[in-house]
């Protein structure tokens, strides 16, 4: 296993795709330790790694976000907040926040908020006098709410592989969302005093009811998307699909803007995007299959568990792995990864599994915005044309916000648990 693993890392600083490099590794031990006549059973596992019902959403809400990102939808957002936050100095850095929340709400993807937000909201703060560091650095984080807000693909890779509901894990990330947005916008405030940036605009109602008229069929998407699921009335999973016709039905026959040639970009942006993360699942079944067999994660409990079982210490050594790991890895990489070794020592330590999936989970958002991987931080970047590391000086502050919420939920449970009894009047797991 040790020469296993090294063999991974070693790919992957030689730039291999994530994917490639498990598959690669992962036949590779099968041939030594059970010989090529096992090579056969890789395909049939891989196969049936990949085709479990709940990871069918992942493909659905990303194509609902890039239904978004080709028609008017994300504008009319960008203007409700604006309208909304405008007022306050420093008012663009809060409509990036408030307008990434509206957008993590429905597509659940950072990499996708950024690209349709940047795009919009980069250019004109850098024409109001915000630095294009600054500008990268609020998007950015702003961006990273869609791991921890529902309906975060992350949460699904998580709740598949640890088999939890999903439904849970997207209500225990709503209150901590919501306080990480509000550090974000405090952050962005002090930021606003320090640099002296401008006001946009003074409140006004009817600025107020044109936007809220315009953007009122966009915000139904995520009314029509979280109410159903929380609602019992549909899965996570047909929620995605009622995503996909609930933005195409606004895009087209409501707004009438989006032409065909908008569509068929979205299918393909939505193929590609869907191919990594489902090649990686895919590949990863291989690597669960052999950890399992060889009792990998029995192992590292019994480690652990040698030196201590006190729950919040464990959680103390596993938020430092996960840190480390979110700079070298994707988030998705990192889920599959690591939820097979350490599940079954949270399991022993008495750590609920929904708690553990929101610490993961908001490790893997503070990774988006650590080079040297940062796929978030990378893309505002290359959108506003900055030096990632200048950048990184500056998305320091908001960095050390999303580390607060981290310590907050590592160590007090109930805020993400506490959301899940209002709803259930259940146990939190399962």
């Amino acid at each position: 296993m040790v020469c296993m693993f090294c063999g991974l890392f070693g790919m992957v600083l030689l730039n291999v795709p994530i994917a490639v490099a498990l598959g690669v590794v992962a036949v590779a031990a099968m041939w030594f330790t059970q010989g090529a006549d096992s090579l056969p059973n890789a395909a049939l596992v891989m196969f049936e790694g990949a085709t479990n019902f709940p990871l069918l959403a992942i493909p659905l809400f990303i194509f609902a976000g890039g239904i978004m990102n080709s028609s008017s939808i994300s504008r009319r957002l960008v203007n409700l907040a604006s309208a909304m936050l405008g007022f306050v100095r420093g008012g663009l850095a809060m409509v990036t926040i408030g307008a990434s929340m509206f957008f993590a709400e429905i597509s659940g993807s950072a990499v996708a908020g950024v690209a349709a937000l940047g795009t919009l909201l980069i250019p004109a703060m850098k024409s109001r006098g915000y630095s294009k560091e600054f500008s990268a650095a609020v998007s950015s984080s702003s961006a990273s709410l869609a791991i921890i807000l529902p309906p975060s693909i992350p949460m699904i890779l998580y709740a598949v592989m640890a088999q939890v509901s999903v439904v849970k894990m997207f209500i225990s990330g709503l209150l901590p969302g919501l306080l990480g947005a509000a550090g974000l916008a405090l952050a962005s405030y002090g930021y606003a005093r320090k640099y002296d940036f401008p006001v946009e605009q003074g409140f006004s109602l009817a600025v107020l009811g044109t936007a809220l008229r315009e953007a009122l069929w966009a915000l139904m998407l995520p009314v029509i998307i979280l109410g159903g699921i929380f609602g019992g009335f549909v899965t996570a999973t047909e929620g995605a699909a009622v995503a996909v016709v609930a933005a195409l039905l606004i895009a087209t026959l409501v707004y009438r803007e989006l032409s065909l040639a908008d569509l068929y970009k979205a299918l393909v942006d939505a193929a590609i995007q869907t191919a990594v993360v489902m090649l990686l699942v895919a590949a990863s079944a291989l690597i669960g299959v052999l950890l399992t067999e060889a009792q990998v994660p029995q192992a590292l409990a019994r480690s652990i568990q040698s030196y201590t079982t006190n729950p919040y210490l464990v959680l103390l050594l596993l938020n430092v792995l996960f840190l480390i790991l979110g700079m070298f890895l994707h988030s998705a990489a990192a889920i599959i990864l690591t939820v097979p070794i350490v599940l079954p020592l949270i399991q022993q330590v008495g750590i609920d599994p929904v708690h553990f999936g929101l610490v993961l989970t908001l490790n893997l958002a503070i990774g988006q915005q650590t080079p040297p991987v940062a796929s978030v931080l990378i893309a505002a970047c290359a959108i506003a044309k900055a030096d990632i590391w200048e950048t990184t000086k500056v998305n320091l502050g908001y960095i050390g916000v999303l580390l607060m919420v981290l310590l907050i939920c590592t160590y007090l449970p109930w805020l993400a648990l506490a959301p899940i009894h209002w709803f259930y009047g259940a146990a939190a797991g399962g």
